[in-house]
C-alpha cells in the first residue's frame, strides 16, 4: 500500500499551481496547522467534498487486560474523529457520482 505523503503533496501544489518548491511547502504546513491548530481547541474542521475532521470527547471507562483479564480504569481522552463526505466515499468506492480522472 501506498502512502501519499507531505513531499509529495507539495509536489502537487507546485505542479498545478505554480508556486516554487519552497512557496508550496510553506503553502502545505500553513494548511495544516491551521487544520490541526482548530482542532486543538476542540473545533471541527469541514472540507466541502472532502470530510470533516472533529475532536470527541471519551469518558472514564473500565477496560480489561486481554491476557490477564485484570481490569483497568481507561482515563478520559480527546480522540480525532474523521467523517467522509458522501463524494468521498463514492470516489473511494468506485460509485455513480465519483469524479472522473484522466
Amino acid at each position: 500500500m501506498n502512502t501519499l505523503t507531505r513531499a509529495q503533496l507539495t509536489e502537487a501544489i507546485y505542479a498545478s499551481v505554480g508556486l516554487s518548491r519552497h512557496e508550496s511547502a510553506d503553502l502545505l504546513e500553513h494548511v495544516l496547522n491551521r487544520i490541526a491548530d482548530a482542532l486543538e481547541v476542540g473545533k471541527s474542521v469541514k472540507i466541502s467534498g472532502f470530510g470533516t475532521f472533529s475532536v470527541r470527547q471519551k469518558g472514564r471507562r473500565i477496560g480489561r487486560n486481554p491476557k490477564t483479564g485484570v481490569e483497568v480504569p481507561i482515563l478520559p481522552r480527546r480522540v480525532l474523529v474523521f467523517r467522509p463526505s458522501q463524494m468521498l466515499r463514492d470516489a473511494v468506492n468506485g460509485g455513480p457520482s465519483a469524479p472522473k480522472t484522466d
